[in-house]
């Protein structure tokens, strides 16, 4: 089997939007498995962002601002992100703020051959941007509306139909974006593979919907073609 990449996400609360989070976690699951999820801020003014840390299963990191005028978050963040440097395992950083005071950290971490990403608006000064290995825009990313479905769907012990699968939007998001990811040439994507990448997007096992694999899943879902590779393999397809 082959080794993931083990990702950091640190998060700069204070420059960034809870809205862009599920397009960010969408993007790292390319890369690998993040297995470090970290949020810093203020939290009795980061109201936003409270929202999504149990749902992305992301652990608060609570900074006051000790004096006035200076970012504190900042340093916080840039300690824990050397600490884990020499003491975690750790293959990818990534560090979501539009703030270009992580332009030295970006350069650091990838001096010492470790890839950075780096997520944030458009407005973000080049220098954080140019060193970062690859920096993707937030701007565009959808927001959150549509999360709430899925937990309530999973908070019930019943099968889910057909109907009820699809109506939840972020799990079709996910099936979709998985299978697109991991096709081969000849369109068709390993239903192992598409389970492995719909895993690393969300957190909950198609158990919560009543089925015994993913898989099973998306075959109840009618709504994806099926079949097999040359090496008789089952796959998925976009229907066209």
């Amino acid at each position: 089997m082959e080794i993931e990449d083990k990702i950091a996400l640190i998060i700069d609360c204070d420059n960034a939007s809870a809205e862009a989070i599920d397009g960010i976690m969408e993007e790292l699951s390319k890369y690998g498995e993040t297995s470090i999820r970290r949020a810093y801020g203020n939290w009795e003014i980061n109201s936003t962002w409270k929202t999504v840390l149990h749902p992305f299963a992301i652990q608060p990191v609570q900074q006051f601002p000790y004096t006035k005028g200076k970012n504190a978050t900042d340093l916080a963040m840039t300690i824990d992100v050397m600490d884990m440097l020499y003491t975690e395992n750790i293959d990818v950083f990534a560090i979501v703020s539009s703030d270009s005071d992580f332009t030295p950290l970006a350069m650091k971490l990838r001096a010492k051959g470790k890839m950075v990403i780096g997520f944030g608006e458009e407005k973000t000064p080049s220098a954080f941007i140019y060193a970062c290995n690859l920096f993707v825009f937030t701007d565009k990313f959808k927001g959150m509306a549509e999360m709430a479905t899925m937990g309530e769907l999973a908070n019930s012990s019943e099968r889910y139909d057909k109907n009820m699968l699809r109506c939840d939007t972020r799990l079709m998001n996910a099936i979709r974006k998985a299978i697109t990811e991991c096709q081969g040439d000849d369109g068709w994507s390993l239903a192992a593979t598409v389970s492995q990448l719909i895993t690393r997007q969300i957190s909950h096992s198609p158990k919560n919907f009543g089925y015994a694999s993913w898989p099973k899943l998306i075959h109840a879902t009618e709504y994806f073609e099926e079949g097999k590779t040359s090496k008789d393999q089952p796959a998925f397809k976009l229907k066209k």
